[in-house]
């Protein structure tokens, strides 16, 4: 009724259809802080990388200096079928022009994505050969993948990177998993840091990995009718009894929770790094015939123990609930356990060895690890925050792939051999110098491991893959470190359990 009287009456001419959305965004943001609306673009783009697949040309790239290069080719997808390699530079697809044009990751991810079936014709430019080369790319579906890393850390502990729960995350860690295990696995870390969830019913199936069949998983309750649904594992765990060690921070939320929250309630694994990040409302998605989407909270999640995962808000306040991150950071909690404070009223308890956890603001480790920040310097942060790193690392593998290639045939032997000389440095610094960013040797110094170890990383990715980064850098987490020091010793593990000591 009041649209349309503003349609009628009005002084100016009114765009219907944004009016509408605006109105439907200002409902929805008097419920809670993820009821939420998206047009069909947004939608598009919330909903792709949780279905698995999405259609596109089959490559990772980076932008470096207004130019994409290839950094590696999908196996077997569109365009290594037809040729491409990693170090090729797409100058254009189709009539869109890519190189030398200001454009960002979205823009060029939206140019050389498409409908199935579709061709587009990229022009390629290759190392010393003089003129671009036309590839014609029929697009097809690129698996979008959960897994972004796994890999044996020793004889006995293997290590699995889970960067979200979506539609293909249960294969993947199936697959991850029992690789591992034929190379020997018998504990596992599971990392889940920065995850920021997905689809619960992914969280269930890998939480049936770990816990007993028919263990409870997660409960979902809401206060309208009393509807509530408990949700539980089914089918054989394949990793039962190793020890497990699950990694999370402050950005590990929703599904992520869920995963956790199980495994610690039922004793199954210990919980190390620092405190969740406290999203326990369920959203059902309602699509709208124009493509756009409300996701409109229906529910809350429960651990096993019955504990409420989601962090306290105020109706129609996100401004609040939005800047937690930063209240923690400004309350000390992530660099001191000794600042969380949990309300008693909340206190429950593990249902195997009834250890004492709380409810109401996402997953407490078992063991807290705080922020290390004394390798860190402003001069390092600004290196980042130009993409020098990024761009030092890219230029020097284009200009030394083959001897890489030749020199180190396989990860452990690029892990173990590859060192970053001081010409590479002075490389670095040069190009820091001419990216503005002003030297400081104290800084340097302070953030010299940081910066060595960053760029070999990258160098390891873009000859091998991306879990080859985490296998490099990982050691400059003090999260992953604890996790492999728990791990490694029964008698540790045990008591951050509370089980008796193995004699």
């Amino acid at each position: 009724m009041v649209q349309r009287i503003i349609e009628n009456f009005y002084v100016d001419s009114i765009d219907s259809e944004k009016i509408t959305e605006e109105g439907i965004r200002a409902m929805l943001h008097t419920l809670d802080p993820h009821s939420t609306y998206s047009d069909k673009e947004e939608t598009k783009e919330l909903t792709t990388p949780l279905n698995g697949n999405f259609s596109g040309i089959g490559i990772q790239f980076n932008m470096l200096n207004d130019t994409l290069y290839v950094l590696q080719t999908i196996a077997g997808g569109p365009s290594e079928k037809v040729g491409i390699v990693a170090g090729d530079r797409i100058l254009s697809a189709g009539d869109s022009i890519i190189s030398g044009v200001n454009r960002k990751n979205n823009s060029v991810m939206s140019i050389l994505r498409g409908p199935k079936g579709t061709e587009v014709d990229l022009k390629v430019l290759r190392k010393n050969i003089p003129e671009p080369i036309t590839f014609r790319v029929k697009r097809d579906d690129i698996p979008v993948f959960s897994v972004d890393a796994s890999f044996m850390i020793n004889d006995s502990t293997g290590f699995i990177r889970l960067t979200r729960f979506s539609e293909s995350t249960e294969k993947e860690m199936k697959k991850a998993i029992n690789d591992l295990k034929a190379k020997g696995m018998r504990n596992l870390i599971l990392d889940l840091e920065g995850n920021g969830g997905g689809y619960m019913n992914a969280a269930i199936e890998v939480a049936g990995m770990f816990l007993g069949k028919h263990d409870n998983v997660v409960s979902t309750k809401s206060e309208y009718r009393n509807r509530s649904n408990s949700f539980d594992a089914s089918g054989d765990p394949i990793f039962p009894d190793g020890r497990l060690v699950i990694m999370v921070d402050q950005f590990s939320a929703s599904a992520s929770e869920i995963l956790s929250g199980a495994v610690q309630d039922h004793d199954r694994g210990v919980i190390v790094g620092r405190r969740t990040f406290g999203k326990g409302l369920v959203q059902q998605p309602f699509p709208l015939p124009d493509g756009s989407m409300v996701r409109l909270t229906i529910s809350r999640y429960y651990t096993p123990s019955g504990r409420l995962i989601q962090k306290p808000y105020t109706k129609g306040d996100t401004e609040d609930y939005d800047a937690d991150i930063y209240n923690r950071i400004k309350s000390g909690e992530l660099s001191s356990a000794d600042s969380i404070h949990f309300d008693e009223s909340l206190k429950t308890y593990t249902l195997k060895n009834h250890r004492t956890v709380y409810g109401g603001g996402g997953i407490m480790p078992d063991r807290f690890v705080p922020i290390d920040t004394t390798s860190y310097s402003n001069y390092y942060r600004d290196m980042v925050a130009k993409g020098v790193l990024n761009k030092f690392a890219i230029t020097y593998v284009d200009n030394h792939r083959k001897e890489l290639k030749k020199q180190y045939h396989t990860e452990e032997d690029f892990i173990n051999k590859f060192e970053i000389t001081q010409p590479m440095i002075s490389e670095l610094l040069e190009l820091g110098n001419k990216e503005g960013v002003e030297y400081s040797e104290t800084d340097f110094e302070k953030s010299r491991n940081v910066i060595i170890t960053v760029i070999k990383g990258l160098i390891a990715r873009d000859i091998f893959n991306n879990g080859s980064y985490y296998h490099v850098v990982n050691s400059l987490n003090p999260i992953f470190n604890q996790a492999v020091d728990i791990i490694s010793d029964p008698r540790t593990y045990s008591l951050l359990l509370n089980e008796p000591q193995n004699q």
